[in-house]
């Protein structure tokens, strides 16, 4: 296993150290450390199986690693008290693949949710919070429309609004480009991008997708399914031209003749 070691001295928004992952019995990845800067789009990758999002509930606090340490910001999530892990945890937004979008819903109140859970905001100002989410990606004036109106690429945009919506330091994205077409996917990285630029968001993506991770990635961790721990980390473009590794060379190359 080899870990890529840049010059850059960014503060680091999250780093993992020699991180074991199981489900009962069953181990799903070991030997995990990893940093992720504060300000990159950082992606996970690897092929069907190498558990992409076991790693990313790990990293949302969802799932406590059997071994190793989880920091947020300097603090180890699963070593401080319960009230301190839960504030790590509201600094993060999650977009899931689906877009989890509640159906009985306005698009509005899909965005609005986490505010009125999470902060003693009037209903006013909670509204013009969550118009001001969806203008943010491309939505300004669907905010009466419900989830069943609109096209799946705007789901997605509402999922990631909503994700938005409690201003969090680190957005994760599960698979955000699946069941897109080739023009709606492209117009969700560049969103993600625009995001990243204009708010400082540090971004972690989940993604198999070549032109996905090639066209935003900064930095990324590649994870193996049978050996079960990651491989290496590097920039994506940098990896596919570079990487001294089989398995990596093969996976981001593969569709070239």
């Amino acid at each position: 296993m080899t870990l890529a070691v840049g010059t850059e001295q960014r503060r680091i928004a999250v780093r993992l150290r020699d991180i074991e992952l199981r489900y009962g019995d069953t181990l799903v990845q070991q030997g995990l450390s990893f940093d992720i800067r504060r300000g990159d789009v950082f992606i996970v990758m690897g092929g069907s199986g190498c558990g992409k999002s076991t790693v990313m509930r790990c990293l949302t606090g969802l799932l406590e690693p059997s071994a190793g340490r989880v920091l947020m910001d300097g603090v180890s999530l699963w070593e401080t008290s319960q009230s301190e892990r839960i504030r790590l945890m509201r600094r993060n937004g999650v977009m899931y693949q689906s877009g989890a979008l509640w159906s009985s819903m306005t698009l509005r109140e899909n965005v609005a949710l986490p505010l009125e859970q999470y902060t003693s905001l009037t209903a006013d100002q909670i509204r013009d919070i969550a118009e001001y989410k969806l203008a943010l990606v491309g939505l300004a004036g669907f905010g009466d429309y419900s989830p069943s109106e609109i096209s799946g690429g705007m789901r997605k945009r509402v999922g990631v609004a909503r994700a938005m919506a409690l201003d969090p330091d680190i957005l994760f994205f599960d698979e955000p480009s699946a069941g897109l077409d080739p023009l709606s996917a492209r117009r969700l990285d560049e969103l993600i991008l625009e995001l990243r630029d204009s708010l400082g968001t540090t971004m972690v993506v989940i993604t198999h997708d070549l032109d996905s991770l090639f066209s935003i990635g900064d930095d990324a961790v590649f994870l193996d399914a049978d050996t079960h721990t990651m491989l290496t980390t590097g920039n994506p473009r940098d990896l596919r031209l570079h990487s001294d590794i089989a398995q990596v060379r093969e996976f981001l190359n593969r569709g070239e003749a």
